[in-house]
């Protein structure tokens, strides 16, 4: 994984000083809340309903032990022991107080950490497939790119304040892991005639108008894709409306003005930015590179894993997906227990995926977009002594892709722009889906919760999606099905009227039920919406 250089280091160590300033002057009332949110913005730290919160750099969702530990240390000390990972690949921190922030981000950046573009109209975290570098079925290694892209957009003078936040995804498979079509620049790596490049899309997003981003170009050489994608920002930064908020995003510019005459712009102004010389070095790039390289990979020594234990055949055949490299496997590790909260890790456990980082997978963690963990690369003969520890520690739930494994946002508990609260609608439905066979038997089955219409559960995309609204002062709660992050992407439809809590999660056993009734052999839900339709759905939730 990228480590910094002295640059990366000291350019981090000045910001948190000239944050650590910027606080002693609020603390001494030297200057107003209003002088000072988009100070604290710029490093990450929102006022949320009853603390401040602060969000954590986790670039394209990579991480190693140390870093890990560091953010258990920081959950312990300074919030209530826990940290919650987001659909961002990054964490959150939700009781945190003003005066420890400083302290807070240089003990982070004594770890190659920080906060810098986790809030503002700038670009954001780049996000990546969790299983970058170990997948079977990647052209290259996104990380790579995503990292380069990181360096580019930090700080870029340019687009340090876009019209609204944006964001970037790489992904180098065919298989979309990442849902790489709903952010607003969405790239796949890809060969051509031998040539490595990506094919870009552009203008997705979920929030108050969700889009799935057309493809503006179906192949930009890898030599190129830094000159283009900056060319794609200068047209949004140049025509993004700044005079009202919910049109601000690139997806309202591209699906106003068409993705053909996007297109043309894009094109236009590449050959000008191509003229400037902005893609880098070979050298550079090669310097990036090597930090990527495979790790010291053993020999594939032939063991075969006991699958004697049926809880454990049932964790391998759930959350274990294969590595590349034969003897290996790539491990999910679940956040989603019976009763919990998605996302969720003690200090505790945070160590714990520290050590089995550390000791079985090269030193390297993952977070993924679904609000879970992944350990990329571990030796098939250590599957049982790494599921052994996981189970001790409450984390080895076998519900990877299943109906429990929700992705939800924090909700009304804490955030101040949320309608209605997911937490407790998640924790019901793990509740009334408890039975691990009832979970299996269903199969694949997508559930993503948001708390208002800005979408952070990503619940447009969800297999079942749900948005919590405020109607008339009462939480209420509209069903959606159809949704897909994945690269057969999709929004889900409102099936009708919404429901209270307890009603709604009524709504998805009954739409369940129907599925189950009504799917063909080799039927994911997904599969059985989409040939039949939503109105054996709608027929069941409301009679």
């Amino acid at each position: 994984m990228y480590k910094y250089d002295s640059y990366d280091q000291q350019m981090v160590d000045n910001r948190v000083e000239e944050f650590r300033d910027q606080v002693k002057r609020r603390l001494a009332g030297q200057i107003t809340e209003d002088q000072f949110k988009p100070l604290r913005l710029m490093n990450g730290l929102y006022l949320q309903l009853h603390a401040y919160m602060l969000r954590v750099a986790i670039p394209y969702g990579t991480l190693d032990s140390r870093q890990m530990r560091m953010l258990a240390h920081i959950a312990r000390t300074y919030d209530r022991d826990y940290g919650h990972f987001t659909t961002r690949q990054n964490l959150q921190f939700n009781w945190i107080k003003l005066e420890d922030t400083p302290d807070i981000l240089a003990e982070l950046a004594t770890v190659e950490m920080h906060a810098i573009q986790t809030s503002g109209n700038c670009i954001r975290n780049i996000s990546a497939d969790q299983y970058a570098g170990a997948a079977a079925d990647e052209v290259a290694d996104p990380r790579i790119w995503a990292e380069l892209l990181r360096q580019w957009s930090t700080f870029h003078p340019e687009f340090t304040y876009l019209p609204r936040k944006f964001k970037i995804c790489v992904i180098g498979a065919d298989e979309d892991r990442a849902a790489m079509r709903l952010h607003d620049i969405g790239i796949q790596l890809l060969e051509r005639d031998g040539v490595l490049g990506g094919r870009i899309h552009v203008g997705g997003g979920m929030g108050r108008t969700p889009m799935i981003a057309p493809e503006i170009r179906d192949f930009v050489p890898a030599d190129d894709l830094l000159s283009y994608l900056e060319a794609c920002l200068r047209v949004y930064n140049r025509y993004g409306r700044r005079d009202n908020i919910y049109k601000a995003r690139i997806k309202i510019l591209v699906h106003e003005i068409g993705a053909e005459e996007y297109r043309r712009q894009v094109e236009e102004e590449f050959v000008a930015v191509k003229a400037l010389d902005l893609d880098p070095p070979k050298a550079e790039f090669d310097r990036i590179t090597a930090m990527f390289a495979d790790p010291a990979f053993d020999a594939d020594d032939g063991a075969i894993v006991d699958r004697s234990d049926p809880d454990f055949a049932l964790w391998l055949d759930q959350n274990v997906k294969p590595h590349k490299r034969p003897g290996y496997a790539i491990v999910n590790i679940s956040l989603k227990p019976q009763g919990g909260i998605p996302g969720d890790a003690s200090s505790a456990q945070m160590d714990l995926m520290a050590d089995l980082g550390e000791r079985y997978s090269f030193d390297e963690l993952r977070v993924t977009h679904a609000q879970n963990i992944v350990l990329p690369h571990v030796r098939q003969a250590d599957l049982h002594a790494v599921w052994q520890q996981l189970d001790a520690a409450g984390l080895a739930p076998a519900n990877l892709d299943l109906i429990s494994d929700i992705i939800a946002c924090p909700g009304l508990d804490y955030c101040s722009l949320a309608n209605a609260r997911s937490i407790p609608l998640a924790q019901k439905i793990t509740e009334r889906f408890a039975d691990p066979a009832r979970q299996r038997d269903i199969g694949e089955l997508k559930v993503k919760i948001s708390g208002c219409i800005n979408a952070c559960g990503h619940h447009h995309a969800g297999h079942i999606g749900i948005l919590g609204v405020d109607k008339k002062g009462v939480e209420n709660f509209q069903l959606s099905l159809g949704g897909s992050g994945a690269e057969d992407v999709s929004l889900g439809k409102i099936t009708g009227p919404g429901f209270d809590e307890d009603g709604v999660v009524d709504a998805v056993e009954r739409v369940t039920e129907t599925y189950l009734g009504l799917r063909e052999d080799g039927e994911r839900f997904l599969d059985t919406y989409r040939r039949v339709g939503m109105t054996p759905f709608k027929e069941a939730i409301y009679g």
